[in-house]
């Protein structure tokens, strides 16, 4: 492996090189990426002083199990978890009552019974799926239902295309005969009596109340003959 190259110095910038520099020259002019030239022929300088062979980047972590010595002198073993206790939920149905067995009503005594009789649910009691476990029937199938196969004939006879021009002119007819609902004119009082016009009332002229024809109060005639005689001389 070839060795990093390091930083340029002013020692070995030669006269007529590509960082010569002229006037007063320092070495922090040679390490700066935006101001060294490429050299001729030679790969690119890095900039930054590195650190030698013996350097190991990255975080060091130092041995902690102590290596093969310690592990034959005495082995490390695991150590059980202790599982937590779960403290479980009081029974308040059991010390209800046993209260009311004891003549407490108060809720005062309540909780002082509950104070000095502290019931907890049993484990299995607690446990709704083993009080009451579900009622599966024997040739149950757990998991999800596998998906129908695909229609393949009605896809080569284009069914669905035919179902949705069906519905499509379905809805193009109930459009049409919403707009023509829509676009019906209603009807008023004076085009309604133009199509049904009102029978002609006969014309009667007005007369006086006292010229109209009241009926004879005497009758000079001796009979109905003798009158019909002497109105069809007059007449």
């Amino acid at each position: 492996m070839a060795a990093p190259r390091q930083p340029l110095s002013l020692a070995e910038v030669e006269a007529g090189s590509e960082n010569e520099r002229l006037g007063v020259a320092r070495d922090s002019m040679l390490r700066n990426p935006l101001i060294l030239k490429a050299e001729l022929g030679k790969p690119q300088r890095n900039c930054y002083t590195l650190p030698g062979f013996d350097f190991s980047y990255g975080l060091y972590i130092h041995r902690t199990d102590g290596g093969v010595p310690e592990a034959i002198g005495h082995w490390n073993t695991v150590k059980p978890r202790t599982a937590s206790v779960q403290k479980m939920p009081r029974d308040f149905i059991t010390m209800n009552r046993g209260a009311l067995k004891a003549g407490y009503t108060t809720a005062h005594e309540f909780n002082l019974y509950y104070k000095a009789k502290d019931i907890r649910c049993k484990d299995d009691e607690y446990s709704r799926f083993k009080r009451s476990p579900p009622k599966v029937p024997a040739d149950f199938t757990y998991g999800i239902t596998a998906r129908p196969c695909t229609p393949f004939f009605d896809l080569l006879q284009h069914k669905y295309k035919e179902l949705w021009m069906e519905q499509q002119r379905a809805l193009t007819a109930a459009l049409r005969a919403e707009k023509k609902k829509k676009d019906k004119v209603r009807e008023t009082r004076t085009t309604f009596l133009r199509k049904h016009p009102q029978p002609a009332k006969e014309e009667s002229f007005w007369h006086l109340p006292r010229l109209e024809k009241v009926g004879p109060h005497l009758s000079t005639f001796p009979d109905r003959d003798a009158r019909k005689k002497a109105f069809s001389a007059s007449h």
